[in-house]
């Protein structure tokens, strides 16, 4: 998806710079893909895909990762571009910096082809961080010991399916995949992440981060 009127987004606070190149590295490490950058008005918002199903009918639900922060400047936009062409600029950015050049070259990913509702979010409590670290390492854990050396594509995305796709302990209905998200990007601290569904959407958010969940077979293959 692009639609880019702007040719860089300048932050408010230099801190936010610094913050988008912890965020890219934490997604580089997960998955080296892609990166949404979506601006309207004073308002960046980033999204990264954590997990997706990798063949067809695969359970693996699709999971993204977003971060807002804000802008200096109004911007308008909305450009997918590899995490890759990201960090090649956040790495020439020097100390004081709060620029951000948008890289020209552009890809195309289904999971940033349909976004997730911005009204009609409903409360369904909350998770402490405590207990989405401790599923998360499980998790990791449990992959890892049932994954054997060697194992092709279908064998490693089964596992993860199976295990990702499995709902928290204390919330049925949120996939532990969730978890790992934050985990993995480092939005846990020592408090607690609220939950918000909207129909088949999930929402964790917490004072670092959002992790959006939308469940259903095949999503990360085509909307």
């Amino acid at each position: 998806m692009t639609d880019v009127l702007t040719q860089s987004f300048r932050f408010a606070d230099p801190r936010d710079l610094a913050d988008l190149r912890t965020f890219v590295t934490r997604a580089k490490s997960i998955d080296d893909g892609a990166i949404r950058l979506q601006a309207a008005g004073n308002v960046l918002a980033a999204y990264v895909c954590v997990l997706r199903p990798r063949i067809l009918g695969e359970s693996t639900p699709t999971i993204l990762g977003l971060r807002t922060m804000a802008l200096a400047e109004p911007a308008q936009a909305d450009v997918t571009v590899t995490l890759a062409s990201v960090m090649d600029r956040l790495a020439r950015s020097l100390a004081g910096d709060a620029d951000l050049p948008i890289p020209p070259s552009t890809v195309k990913e289904s999971w940033a082809g349909v976004g997730a509702p911005r009204a009609g979010w409903e409360p369904q409590g909350s998770v402490s961080d405590a207990d989405l670290r401790s599923a998360a390492e499980a998790g990791i854990a449990e992959v890892a010991g049932v994954i054997p050396t060697a194992a092709g594509a279908a064998v490693v995305n089964t596992a993860r399916a199976a295990v990702w796709g499995r709902g928290m302990p204390g919330v049925e209905d949120l996939p532990s995949g969730a978890a790992f998200a934050a985990f993995a990007l480092g939005f846990l601290a020592d408090g607690e992440q609220q939950v918000y569904r909207n129909g088949r959407w999930f929402r964790l958010s917490g004072p670092r981060g959002h992790v959006l969940v939308r469940t259903g077979a095949g999503l990360g293959l085509g909307f």
